[in-house]
């Protein structure tokens, strides 16, 4: 048998509880760039926060969220929820500028029973997609295969987000 070692799942096995703050209201609060950099965070606006996800489902797999506390999808106010819009929109271009990717999956989880990791606060993900993406991998070893390191598309990505203004 041969064996693909797939370290990063240990971070995720053992991560802290639930109750241990909010990534989407606590990683935005840094005050560094440096701060941020260690967190992965691309893009804080007044009303939106765009990061990377360190548990990706893809390469440049991104999280993007309103800067309220809420899991309540239908009564987010009109401008976090234009603000979260505008992130999407941006984070599709910067992406494809970046990885020309031949398409992407844009979605969210209501709810912990929906597969929200983060249920607590509204949160939207975006994941490029490539042709032949998946493989056998996911389905037979619960192993993703990551092209490129998380740290590298950080590097690749916060320039583009910043020109992106």
């Amino acid at each position: 048998m041969r064996v693909l070692w797939a370290p990063w799942r240990l971070a995720y096995i053992e991560k802290p509880a639930p109750g241990a703050g909010c990534i989407f209201c606590d990683k935005p609060r840094l005050d560094t760039a440096a701060e941020r950099r260690h967190h992965l965070v691309l893009r804080v606006t007044e009303h939106a926060c765009v990061l990377m996800n360190l548990y990706p489902y893809s390469s440049a797999h991104l999280l993007i969220a309103p800067r309220v506390h809420t899991a309540d999808f239908t009564s987010l106010a009109t401008a976090p929820a234009a603000a979260v819009q505008l992130e999407l929109q941006r984070a599709v271009r910067v992406l494809g500028k970046a990885f020309s990717p031949a398409g992407f999956n844009i979605g969210m989880n209501l709810g912990r029973s929906a597969g929200a990791g983060i249920a607590d606060h509204l949160h939207w993900h975006v994941v490029p997609r490539w042709e032949g993406d998946t493989n056998f991998m996911p389905m037979l070893a619960d192993t993703r295969v990551m092209p490129e390191h998380l740290e590298n598309t950080y590097e690749r990505l916060l320039p583009l987000f910043e020109e992106a203004q």
